[in-house]
């Protein structure tokens, strides 16, 4: 039932955008490359942005933004370059992040205030970090939302990017709706220690004073009150809960199933640039709704096995047959976790759900081909990119061998990868017992649907004794008793208009059965 629940919210997600109701939709409803085009007032202002990089200073810049909705134009927008590795992309196509009211209050687009800006570091497909997130988004794995953008400098293409949602209070109060609580991000650790980082957001105690985990985590929302209190609790109860407690304890700490098919996916992408890894790239943050901490991902432009840190293609690691249970060293959570056979059984469920439904040729080939027909003519037209035309085309396919330097040497395919891992891993794991079908069923036909005021269900040769409908914040709206029929009208007029879910209940289906309802 806790699946069927988790793919019930998921579906939620995916389908609220539909009412208009989430900030950023014009931006990240449907795939499309965006037009960005920004004008500096300063003659040399791309040695100013370099030289703002290590202070993380904003410059003032005019915007206009194309979308499918029409251009916007802005006055004064913030712009700064970003990134640690993606800084040193070999040439001047730089990672950036817009700030639309650093310099004028309020100002934003489509209720966003920042946007994020990758410029496809190590990626010759330019598309792996789209995938990664928007099949986080399928899978019910918190994630910013990504799509792409034609970026222009002062009139002159600079490049072709990948846009990224800020993992700020909009995107909580979209995906987790709740914005109070504390947002942790993982510290930037780039320069030493494990994987190129000297103060590692590993989530080991380092004992109650908060100061000594200042240089690990930054603190993203109430920072006026700075109270660190909860994470240090519940880092506490990572390191120093028994394993029984810890088994028995962890998902009252934790969005547990979201946590744990968040991992599956870290290892199924061998995104090593990750708490696995490296430590860092993700968020934390304290749901106060539910008094549950959300495992929140970030950066996934080195998943798909690119990560040097974690050895690389012929580095060390075989990122084609990563161990299931791979991680690096003072990793407690993911140690604490693969120690429990009870939470290591859950995990491999995890794994397989993902195969079986998500990370699978027969699933990801088509929208993979469909993302490069997208994107190929503004792939092409950047003269700024880090590969070329032909590693664009070719690495989609298979492996591609480039020059030296950062981000050269072997690079996985993209569908050649998603095939060798997905064959590794069904070598390893039975599956067979663990239900890897679409658990939004097609037995179920609604009349009419979009409806005005009642809508007819047939429930086709399945029973069920009730039916619940659910509005797009999970809440129940209606409940009704059917005791098997097999057709059923439902008076809904009394409901807004939007989009709702019916659930059908029955000692086989368990809830499992559910179905999508618009009312207009």
């Amino acid at each position: 039932m806790q699946k069927t629940l988790t793919i019930f919210i998921t579906l939620l997600y995916m389908c609220a955008s539909l009412q208009a109701q989430i900030d950023g939709d014009k931006i990240f409803q449907n795939d499309q490359v965006i037009t960005i085009e920004l004008e500096f007032s300063q003659v040399s202002f791309y040695d100013s942005l370099v030289l703002n990089y290590e202070t993380a200073t904003y410059m003032k810049a005019d915007l206009t933004l194309t979308d499918a909705s029409g251009s916007t134009s802005f006055s004064d927008v913030g712009v700064r370059f970003k990134g640690n590795s993606t800084f040193n992309h070999p040439g001047n196509k730089k990672a950036f992040k817009i700030d639309f009211n650093e310099y004028i209050s309020g100002q934003n687009y489509d209720g966003l205030k920042k946007l994020n800006f990758s410029n496809g570091f190590k990626d010759p497909s330019l598309m792996r970090e789209k995938i990664f997130f928007d099949m986080c988004q399928d899978a019910g794995v918190p994630a910013p939302r990504a799509n792409f953008a034609n970026v222009y400098f002062n009139g002159t293409l600079w490049g072709f990017y990948t846009v990224v949602e800020q993992i700020d209070d909009q995107f909580l109060d979209w995906r987790i709706l709740d914005d109070d609580g504390n947002l942790f991000k993982a510290g930037d650790n780039f320069g030493g220690g494990p994987g190129g980082g000297g103060n590692a957001a590993d989530l080991v105690d380092y004992g109650p004073d908060q100061t000594a985990y200042a240089e690990r985590y930054e603190l993203k929302s109430n920072e006026d009150e700075n109270d660190w209190t909860d994470l240090i609790e519940l880092i506490d109860f990572i390191n120093n809960s028994s394993a029984t407690d810890f088994e028995n304890e962890l998902g009252n700490h934790i969005e547990l199933e979201a946590y744990i098919r968040s991992v599956a996916l870290d290892n199924l992408f061998s995104n090593l640039d990750s708490y696995t890894g490296s430590a860092r790239n993700y968020y934390l943050y304290h749901n106060l709704t539910t008094n549950k901490w959300e495992w929140i991902k970030w950066d996934g432009n080195e998943s798909f096995g690119s990560y040097g840190g974690g050895g690389g293609p012929g580095g060390g690691l075989n990122m084609l047959t990563l161990p299931l249970d791979h991680h690096d060293n003072d990793r407690p959570l993911l140690e604490n976790l693969f120690a429990s056979p009870t939470l290591y059984a859950q995990y491999e469920d995890e794994v397989c759900y993902l195969i079986g439904n998500f990370f699978n040729p027969a699933s990801m080939n088509p929208k993979i081909d469909a993302l490069k027909s997208l994107i190929q003519s503004s792939v092409y037209a950047d003269g700024n990119k880090q590969y070329t035309n032909a590693n664009f085309d070719d690495v989609i396919e298979g492996n591609i061998t480039t020059g030296g330097g950062p981000g050269g040497g072997t690079v996985y395919g993209i569908k050649s990868f998603i095939q060798a891992k997905n064959n590794y891993v069904t070598g390893l794991l039975d599956c067979s017992g663990v239900n890897t079908e679409n658990e939004l069923e097609s037995v179920v036909s609604t009349f009419p649907n979009p409806f005005h005021s009642s809508v007819i269900v047939d429930l086709g040769s399945e029973r069920f004794h009730s039916i619940s409908i659910y509005d797009n914040l999970g809440r129940v709206v209606y409940e009704e008793e059917i005791n098997g029929a097999s057709t059923i009208e439902l008076n809904l007029s009394f409901l807004e208009n939007g989009i709702y879910f019916g659930q059908l209940n029955n000692e086989k289906s368990n809830g499992n059965t559910m179905f999508k309802l618009v009312k207009e």
